[in-house]
């Protein structure tokens, strides 16, 4: 079972950074509870599915340059964990922002993702 910090880690590179469709839903099975809210500016999504579809469509629209890299520490309870990130061009990021879990039973339960105000 993945730690908090590790789970963090998990969403940002091995589900919305990953471009290999077969490795990002592997990670989205292992990660991620059957039930997931996923909340963002755009709205809410359920499910590892509609999750899945998130990410990809993320990926398909930004430039091949575009990766996620933390932009901070991690921070973590026992439930409860949040991680900074830029996306963009690397040392170039065009957004910055964070997300937010709640984990139960090992997996991330909920994600609410915020935009960094401009």
């Amino acid at each position: 079972m993945r730690t908090v910090p590790e789970l963090l880690a998990a969403n940002l590179h091995d589900v919305f950074g990953n471009r290999d469709a077969a490795a990002r839903r592997a990670a989205i099975d292992e990660i991620y509870a059957e039930d997931v809210v996923f909340t963002d500016p755009e709205g809410v999504t359920r499910g590892r599915d509609a999750l899945e579809e998130k990410a990809r469509r993320l990926l398909d629209r930004v430039p091949p340059e575009f990766v996620f890299a933390e932009d901070g520490p991690r921070y973590a309870s026992a439930g409860r964990g949040a991680l900074a990130w830029a996306f963009g061009p690397e040392g170039a990021p065009a957004v910055r922002g964070l997300d937010v879990i709640s984990v139960t039973d090992g997996r991330i339960a909920e994600i609410v993702t915020l935009f960094a105000a401009t």
